[in-house]
This record gives C-alpha cells, sequence and structure tokens, in this order.
C-alpha cells in the first residue's frame, strides 16, 4: 500500500491522507506504520524547507537557562523498576510516580518516588521495587530517608501516582498513593515519619480490581478540608492481563481491549474519614480510562472544577454545580476531543494561564502520530483548540508525552511547556525520546529550544513522571523526571538570564491549609498582569511544589498581588520587592 501528502504552505503544517484505510492517525492507529511514516515525513519536510521543528538560538533575545542534572552528587539506590524481564504486562508503562513536598517542614522541597513490583506476584519482593523519599540537604543534595520514614511501601504492590497534601490540615504533609490492588494514604506524623491511615480512612474502599493511576488533592465544597478525587483506569489483575502480538512480537495491547470504568471522588469529613461521593456527585455518570487530573476554577465562579485526561477515551470537563454534584462538559466546552473529533491516547495534562488573559486553560499531551493539545479558555463559556496556531501541531507529533507542565523556566513572565518523553514500546529507533521544552513568546506561540537546554536535558529514554519545584530557593524552576528501568533525574535551572522572580507560600485558615485553589493575580508597575492558582496536581502520576512562581522579568518588585482564597476572602498586597519567597497566610 501506498501513501502521498498534499501540503498548504499557508496553512499549519497538516497531513492529508489520500489513501482512505490510511486517514485516520489518531487514536487505535496510532501504531499503524503509515501514520508514522506520514509523520516523519512532515518532519522531514519541515526540515527541508527550514521549518523550526526543532529550532535553535538564532543569536537574538536573551540568555535562555538550561539545565544540569545533580542527582549523580547524591547517593540514590532508586531506579523506576518496572519488572520488565520480556513478558508485557498492561500496566509496565505506567511507572515512576512522583511527589514534590516538605514532609519536614525546613524549607526545602524533597521528593518522593513511587515504583513497581515482581510481576505477575504484585510484590516489592526486594529493595530495588521500593517507593523512596530524599530528602533535600540544601546544599544540592539528597539523602534516602525512606526507611526511617516508613514509605519503604514494602507492602505495597505496583505503584502509580502519588498526591501530596495536608488532607488533616495539621501543618504537616501527607501523602495518597496509588496501587494496583490497593490506593494507600500515609499521615504524616510530624516527627519526620509516616504512617499507613488506609484502613481507618475509607478510602481503602473502592470497586473490586479497579485500576486506579492518580489522585488530587481539592476543596470542592470549600469547607477548609481537602477532598479526593481518582482517575481510574480499567479493571485489571495480572490473571485477567492479555497477551497481543504482532509479526510474531509481543507488543503492549491496546487499550481499547480493557473496560473503561468511573472516576471516583471522596469527600473529606473532617475527622480522619472520607466517605465515597462518587454516586452522588455525579462522577459515576461518566466512565473513563483516566490519566492526568488538573484542579482549576475554569469558569471563574469560585468553586473549583476538574478536568480528566483519558486514554483512547474522550477527556472530562466536570463542572462543579456548587451543591456537591458535577456535572461532566467535555463535549459542550470543547475539550473531550481534538479539532478534528477524534479521541487520542491523552496522558497528563496541567490547566494554567499560558496567555495571562485571566482564564485557566488546558494542555494534554498524547503519543507519536497524535497531536499534544492545547485549548484556550474563552471566558469559561468554551474553550478553543490552539495547537496549530501557537505552532504546537508541528511540533509534537514526532514526541510520545507522558507528563508534563507549564513552567516558567527563564522567569519572563509567560508560562513554558515542558513534557516528558518517551514511546510506550520499544518497537523503534526513536522509541527512547528526549524530554522537550516549547517557549512561550508572548502568550501568542510556542518556539523549542530543547536543544538548548544542556546535555543532562536531552537524555533519552522512557521517560514517565515529571514534577516541578524550586529545590534550591534560587526563585528558578527545577524539574525532577522519571525512566523506565533508570534513575531519576534532578534537573537544576542555572538561573543564570538575570531575570526576577516571585515564590508565593500561601497558608489558608478559613480556607484549606494548603490553600489549594486559591487564585493570585500580579501586577507589576510596568502595568503587566500576570495570573496563576494554587495546585499541586500537575502532568502524569505526579505532585509539584504547592508554592506559586512568578517570573518577574527585568522589573524588581510588584505593585500589587490580589489573592482570592476559595473561602471567599480576597486579600491584596501591594509594593512587593522581587526575588524572594513570601509567606502569605490567610486573615482570620
Amino acid at each position: 500500500m501506498s501513501f502521498c501528502l498534499k501540503y498548504n504552505l499557508s496553512q499549519p503544517l497538516r497531513p492529508r491522507c489520500l489513501t482512505r484505510t490510511s486517514c485516520n492517525c489518531t487514536g487505535p492507529l496510532l501504531l499503524n506504520p503509515y501514520c508514522r511514516a506520514i509523520l516523519f515525513a512532515v518532519a522531514a519536510f519541515a526540515s527541508a524547507v527550514r521549518l523550526p521543528l526543532f529550532a535553535g538560538r538564532t543569536g537574538e533575545g536573551p540568555r535562555r537557562p538550561h539545565f544540569a542534572d545533580v542527582a549523580p552528587r547524591s547517593r540514590i539506590n532508586y531506579f523506576t523498576n518496572n519488572n520488565y524481564t520480556g513478558r508485557k504486562y498492561f500496566q509496565q508503562p505506567m511507572c515512576g510516580g512522583i511527589a514534590i513536598l516538605d514532609y519536614d517542614n525546613d524549607g526545602r522541597m524533597d521528593l518522593y518516588f513511587t515504583n513497581g513490583a515482581k510481576l505477575p506476584e504484585l510484590k516489592k519482593e526486594d529493595a530495588s521495587f521500593y517507593n523512596c523519599l530524599l530528602r533535600n540537604q540544601g546544599d544540592g543534595t539528597f539523602r534516602d530517608v525512606t526507611p526511617e520514614a516508613g514509605l519503604t511501601g514494602s507492602q505495597l504492590d505496583f505503584c502509580y501516582g502519588a498526591a501530596a497534601g495536608d488532607f488533616d490540615n495539621d501543618g504537616y504533609t501527607d501523602l495518597f498513593v496509588c496501587g494496583t490492588r490497593r490506593n494507600t494514604l500515609y499521615r504524616n506524623q510530624g516527627n519526620g515519619s509516616f504512617v499507613d491511615v488506609t484502613a481507618q480512612s475509607g478510602l481503602d474502599k473502592q470497586p473490586l480490581n479497579t485500576l486506579s493511576i492518580q489522585g488530587a488533592w481539592f476543596d470542592y465544597d470549600n469547607d477548609g478540608l481537602l477532598d479526593l478525587v481518582l482517575s481510574n483506569y480499567t479493571l485489571w489483575t495480572p490473571e485477567l492481563d492479555q497477551r497481543c502480538s504482532k509479526d510474531n512480537e509481543e507488543i503492549y495491547c491496546h487499550p481499547k481491549i480493557y473496560v473503561r470504568v468511573p472516576h471516583r471522588l471522596y469527600h473529606n469529613l473532617g475527622d480522619g474519614r472520607f466517605e465515597d461521593v462518587t454516586e452522588k456527585s455525579g462522577f459515576s455518570k461518566s466512565p473513563g480510562k483516566g490519566m492526568g487530573i488538573g484542579i482549576a476554577d475554569f469558569n471563574d465562579d469560585g468553586w473549583t472544577d476538574v478536568f480528566i485526561a483519558n486514554d483512547t477515551e474522550p477527556n472530562f470537563l466536570y463542572l462543579n454545580q456548587r451543591n456537591g454534584t458535577f456535572k461532566e462538559v467535555g463535549l459542550l466546552y470543547g475539550v473531550a476531543y481534538n479539532d478534528e473529533g477524534a479521541t487520542v491516547s491523552a496522558m497528563g495534562c496541567d490547566v494554567k494561564d499560558y496567555d495571562n488573559d485571566g482564564w485557566v486553560d488546558v494542555f494534554y499531551n498524547n503519543l507519536m502520530g497524535q497531536i499534544w493539545a492545547l485549548f484556550r479558555n474563552q471566558r469559561g463559556k468554551s474553550f478553543q483548540y490552539v495547537s496549530p496556531a501557537t505552532k504546537i501541531l508541528l511540533m509534537s507529533g514526532s514526541r510520545s508525552g507522558w507528563s508534563n507542565g507549564f513552567i516558567d523556566y527563564n522567569n519572563d513572565g509567560w508560562k513554558d511547556l515542558f513534557s516528558a518523553n518517551g514511546d510506550v514500546d520499544n518497537l523503534s529507533p526513536g522509541s527512547q525520546q528526549h524530554d522537550t521544552i516549547f517557549e512561550n513568546r508572548d502568550g501568542k506561540d510556542f518556539l523549542d529550544v530543547s536543544r538548548e537546554m544542556g546535555g543532562d536535558f536531552l537524555r533519552v529514554g522512557f521517560q514517565r513522571g515529571s514534577a516541578f519545584a524550586d529545590l534550591n530557593n534560587d526563585g528558578f524552576m527545577d524539574i525532577v523526571v522519571t525512566s523506565l528501568n533508570q534513575k531519576p533525574r534532578i534537573l537544576l535551572n542555572s538561573a543564570d538570564n538575570g531575570n526576577h522572580w516571585l515564590l508565593l507560600r500561601l497558608t489558608g485558615h478559613k480556607s484549606n491549609r494548603d490553600a489549594i485553589g486559591a487564585k493570585i493575580k500580579v501586577t507589576t508597575p510596568s502595568g503587566r498582569t500576570l495570573y496563576n492558582h494554587v495546585t499541586v496536581s500537575v502532568g502524569f502520576m505526579s505532585s509539584s511544589d504547592r508554592r506559586v512562581h512568578f517570573g518577574l522579568g527585568q522589573e524588581t518588585g510588584v505593585a500589587s498581588i490580589e489573592l482570592r482564597w476559595p473561602s471567599g476572602v480576597v486579600q491584596t498586597l501591594t509594593d512587593v520587592r522581587a526575588d524572594r519567597i513570601l509567606h502569605v497566610e490567610e486573615p482570620h
């Protein structure tokens, strides 16, 4: 079978398949060799006509920071162990969750990693499968404190995402970990250790064999207590696992052969227990195959909503109805599908205001042969698919993205896009990939600057989890990435372009103590307005620094900061100097 392509150089570069059988290069056909051939032909053509698929510096503009991996400075035994031995189990590509948290309240962000288990036994038979907590020593090194913290997870099975949040408002960050046969809630005891409180919390109860990928903390009813939403994928056990092959070679089975299941919502009762409100809240009406979770107030009504990226299923946008229920409006609001009406292998997601217009936008990535999706919020009424206009269409097609996030890596006040990349399976020479950063150009479009980020940033592999934090408190965002069967990278930002910054650490009183859901508007002396909100659920299987970062460019101060707390309290600060970590408490 053959195919040919047509191009219109006056339009965003997009292949038109002229062979009927090879037209749909998304969803179930993502592994179709013709689709991948089309994609690589596009990349080759773009290179021939000098289109900036992987543009480097032009010699103009300010110096760009880069990243250096400091993990080798520390003794880190952890590696992401998915127990691949030749037999391919469904969940093996989903390994290596990350949570960034300050577990001991010393002002330095620490790192927690989840890990796999031996298959099909689903047991962490030795230390190579243990989860891991690394304490930030403050000198660029990290110390493994997993055993004394009680977080090896030796009694758990194959683990996925990790969610960090202070569910009991005691001032110490707790951890929720998704697993195969059970999920786990660890309560931080405030003395450097954690205790498993899953059984008494009620979070041990969910439908038999349900596979949860990620949890996210948020306060959906504004009662000052963090509730928990779970993205569930399917029903799975090793006994139910199916085997697939192609040309006599075993491959990971396509997600379409597994059943979809409802995502779940748990209401925090305030006494250490949670109530499963999946049915009464309306979450049970929409079964999917959940991956990343985005938490934000998309329609700016003061109540937090939920976006869930689904793999090969329509994506969900749950709008908070302010009465304990949610309405799923993904199709109505235009984020369920891409612009061609196709479902894709949506992986991680992040929800931030990339163009600083005051409305939270949506991003998710997916696999090679598909296009990463950026949706611009149309004043809380709908979303516009802007991947072509922002050049994401052209830059993303040859990459398989997993975790991701908006980070202002160069502190210019515009949120850039990071993606942790690597294909599902090792089926082609391009399966192992390096990560990417798309630099935000004034909220209008993006430029791929990945090749300027340094050799450590460009390490190829099967990258999975990623999380973001200012690990050395220098005001520039750093990145932590896991890769299958490799040690994690701890990528410190070189912080050398001279731009200024502000980092806000909020503490709620009437609102939840973590201030998740708080909205922040920063106005600079020149009149620029910058927007962000407090959330830790970012990317895929990961939680990031809950402190809120603002790059300020060349401005050395902030004229005003407006904070809208989940409780409804509005607080304004004026004449704030830059280059500092500012702790703000909610007025009592």
